[in-house]
């Protein structure tokens, strides 16, 4: 499983902490996507039909009804990510879960998303009030969470709403803690029963105590 550069580059950059670590992905579980992205796409005069968890193949053009081309998809995808302050907003109950968590262990968030969006992401974050640190990654996640760890054997839990991010994660470090989030309801009748080592949830009102307790956190 190959690193991305950029992001070990990133990650370089972080001070040096040796805490318990949560890593989260970000959108849709930190900042809402699978909401406001359709609404995004019907400004541009195209659908989301909820035919399967991917996107791809599942956008389609208003006035012909004909399935969008993949690179027409990640045309939109991309526009979308320019302008994400003008239709994301923060996933509910997630700040005030990440703020307590803050208190006794690292946070930091790692999306999946081309770098060139970093700085417009680290900037919606800062003007929500999330100043925790944000990395991008153009591979698998899994690297970059065994060397965000270190060497210490820290207690980590990751959270993410795809399970092929969370996959990757328990490959490169075996013993963490994996949280599957999808609080779409569309969204879960369409996945296939996760993995056995994921733990699912559908909110941070049923994730905040499960991690604190995967992280050895005083008070849970």
């Amino acid at each position: 499983m190959s690193d991305d550069p950029e992001t070990l580059r990133q990650i370089e950059e972080l001070a040096h902490d040796d805490r318990p670590l949560l890593v989260l992905d970000v959108d849709d579980v930190v900042l809402d996507f699978i909401g406001p992205f359709p609404r995004f796409l019907e400004a541009q005069g195209y659908e989301l039909r909820f035919n399967s968890p991917r996107l791809h193949g599942n956008v389609f053009d208003l006035s012909s009804g004909a399935a969008a081309e993949a690179e027409t998809v990640s045309a939109l995808i991309d526009d979308f990510f320019h302008g994400q302050a003008d239709w994301q907003t923060m996933t509910e109950g997630a700040a005030d879960a990440m703020a307590e968590i803050a208190q006794q262990a690292e946070i930091v968030l790692l999306t999946a998303m081309p770098h060139r969006h970093r700085e417009t992401r680290r900037a919606y974050l800062n003007a929500l009030g999330l100043p925790y640190p944000l990395l991008t990654t153009e591979m698998p996640k899994g690297p970059a969470i065994r060397k965000l760890r270190g060497d210490t054997g820290r207690p980590v839990a990751f959270v993410d709403d795809q399970p092929r991010n969370l996959i990757s994660a328990g490959e490169s470090v075996p013993d963490a803690h994996l949280f599957l989030l999808v609080k779409d309801s569309r969204l879960r009748a369409l996945m296939a029963p996760p993995p056995e080592e994921l733990i699912f949830v559908k909110n941070w009102h049923e994730a905040l105590p499960l991690i604190k307790h995967a992280l050895g956190l005083a008070g849970t």
